[in-house]
Order: C-alpha cells, then sequence, then structure tokens
C-alpha cells in the first residue's frame, strides 16, 4: 500500500486528490495538510466527501509518506523544500509551476507520461504539468514527433472557474464569472514555457512560434483548445498519426467526430479531434482542467513512479448530456 501525503489539500486540487485517493485500491492517505483548515474535517470543508471521510486536516506533515503530492500556490513547493526535509525515500509530485521548465536541473522529470513515461517510471520527483499545457502538448505532439510542426501554431483555448484556484478574485465570482466570457494573457500566458519545451523534445528542429490565446469561460471544469497550423495532407493522414501516437496511451483518445467537454468533465480522458480544412489541420483538445489538467494526472505519475497499473484509481465516467 502506498502512503500518500498531500501539502495544500483544502484548495481545488487537494480536494481532487483526496477524492480520488480515498477510493484508490494500491494508496492511503496518512496526512492531508492545510495551513488554513487545520484540525477541521476534511469533509466539512470538501463537502462532496461528507460520509466518504472522517479525516481531519493537519497543521504538519508526517515523515514516512512514500509519496507527497504538492497543491498549494506558484512558489509554495520550493518554499516548502527549502524550510523542511523529507524522508530521502519519499517521491514528490508538485502541481505548482516550480519546478516544470528545466525540470531536470532540480533533480525532476516532467511528468506528461504521453510525452516521456519511462523517464516517470524512473524518477523520485516529477513536476505536474500545467492544465492548458496539457490540453494544447496532447494536440501537438504527434505531429511534432512526426517532425511536422513547421509553421506558426495558432490556438484558442477556453478553461472553466476552477483553473484560477479557490481564492476568489475579481475575475473569478459568480456574478462577473456567469454569462461572461474574457480573454486574457494574450501571447504570454505562463503555460507557453511548458508547450515550447515539450515541442522541441519532440521536435528537436523546432522553432516555430505558437500562438495563444486564452478565454475564461463561464462554466466551472474543463478546457476546450482549438489548435491550427499548416498541414499537407488529409484527414485520414492526420488521424493515422495520431492514432500510431496514441496506440498505447490508456487516456488519451483519438475522437472519430468532433467531441465537446461533457464528454470528459469528472474523468482523466483527454480527446483529440484532428481535421484537414484547405490546406490547415484544426485538432480540437479536451480535458477536465481538475484531473488531467491537474490532480488525475498526478495519480497517474504516481501509478507510473510505483509500478502500479497506469489507470487505477481513475477509471472514472464522464456523461454526453
Amino acid at each position: 500500500m502506498i502512503k500518500v501525503g498531500i501539502i495544500g489539500s483544502a484548495g481545488y486540487t487537494g480536494g481532487e486528490l483526496i477524492r480520488l485517493l480515498l477510493n484508490h485500491p494500491e494508496a492511503k492517505i496518512v496526512f492531508a495538510q492545510s495551513s488554513s483548515q487545520a484540525g477541521k474535517p476534511v469533509s466539512q470543508h470538501h463537502g462532496d466527501l461528507v460520509g466518504e471521510t472522517d479525516m481531519l486536516f493537519t497543521a504538519g506533515h508526517k515523515s514516512d509518506a512514500d509519496v507527497v503530492f504538492f497543491c498549494g500556490g506558484h512558489g509554495k513547493t520550493r518554499e516548502f523544500l527549502m524550510r523542511n526535509e523529507l524522508s530521502k525515500d519519499t517521491r514528490i509530485i508538485d502541481l505548482s509551476s516550480d519546478y516544470r521548465i528545466n525540470p531536470s536541473e532540480n533533480g525532476f522529470v516532467y511528468g506528461l507520461p504521453e510525452l516521456d513515461s519511462e523517464k516517470i517510471k524512473a524518477s523520485r520527483k516529477v513536476a505536474n504539468p500545467g492544465c492548458f499545457a496539457t490540453a494544447i502538448q496532447l494536440a501537438l505532439l504527434p505531429l511534432a514527433e512526426a517532425g511536422l510542426v513547421q509553421g506558426e501554431v495558432h490556438v484558442n483555448a477556453v478553461t472553466g472557474s476552477t483553473g484560477a484556484g479557490a481564492g476568489l478574485s475579481g475575475t473569478s465570482h459568480f456574478s462577473w464569472r456567469n454569462n461572461n466570457v474574457s480573454v486574457y494573457k494574450a501571447f504570454n500566458h505562463q503555460h507557453l514555457d511548458e508547450i515550447l519545451q515539450s515541442l522541441r523534445h519532440a521536435q528537436k528542429n523546432f522553432s516555430s512560434r505558437v500562438n495563444f490565446i486564452p478565454v475564461r469561460g463561464n462554466f466551472s471544469r474543463g478546457i476546450l483548445a482549438s489548435v491550427y497550423l499548416d498541414f499537407k495532407g488529409t484527414t485520414k493522414e492526420a488521424e493515422s498519426i495520431f492514432n500510431s501516437y496514441y496506440s498505447s496511451a490508456p487516456f488519451t483518445h483519438v475522437a472519430s467526430q468532433n467531441p465537446h467537454l461533457k464528454q470528459v468533465v469528472n474523468t482523466n480522458k483527454c480527446l483529440v479531434f484532428p481535421e484537414v480544412y484547405n490546406g490547415k489541420l484544426l485538432i480540437i483538445s479536451i480535458i477536465d482542467n481538475l484531473l488531467k489538467g491537474a490532480s488525475g494526472q498526478a495519480i497517474q505519475n504516481m501509478n507510473l513512479m510505483f509500478g502500479v497499473h497506469e489507470k487505477s484509481g481513475l477509471e472514472l465516467k464522464g456523461t454526453s448530456f
């Protein structure tokens, strides 16, 4: 049994980790740390867990965990590791952005299973990808692996409000977000660096520009990314490239028709749909930002690190209506 600790467990990603791990056949939560909720019942804060657990949030951490998930804000993991010591046998999965760029410089591996699962299996420290970065990379990696990302890439991606975290801000209140859509961080979103890093890993001569327009959606969870670029081929040829690349990926699937968000919400799936229009290849890529874009992918990485079946604890069902 894998003994699991969670640092910063009161937020959305921490709550999703607890929900999933309570039902994981190979894992047991030994502590769920929260500075703001210490001593309070987990189910009091994460209301969906009423009747599921009597666990209390802790103020500190235990040293005997086999793996610790870090779910705090960006910069918090680096700060924690500078001030605290974990056992040399404890593995780390960081859901913040602290170690995603040039991860090997700090002993980390970038945790996108579809990119480099063998490195994840052998790692002790994993930097979990960002949610936008996950959806966009999964739309482009099959093409990059084939050396086919040559011209500029254009991306428009809309995300649910949970992507902004549990803390309130002027653009996350219900009264502002409901019946509203807005663009933010156009062309300079922080996830661009991850995307470019992975594309250069897959396609050594990659030097194209990725033009990324992020959009705040008026729904709670999910990401729909529309990605297009020049492509000298047919839809059938594009489908063949994607099917070949994802043939052994348990969670990423090539859709046979234009997908929609409800097919992936509450699952760890990514659906990609390539289609050619007059020399342009459009790829629709959809994920649940809290699962495949965060906590679900983190557990997928844990499964790989500990030699557990990759889908263990993640066989979740979405809905089409």
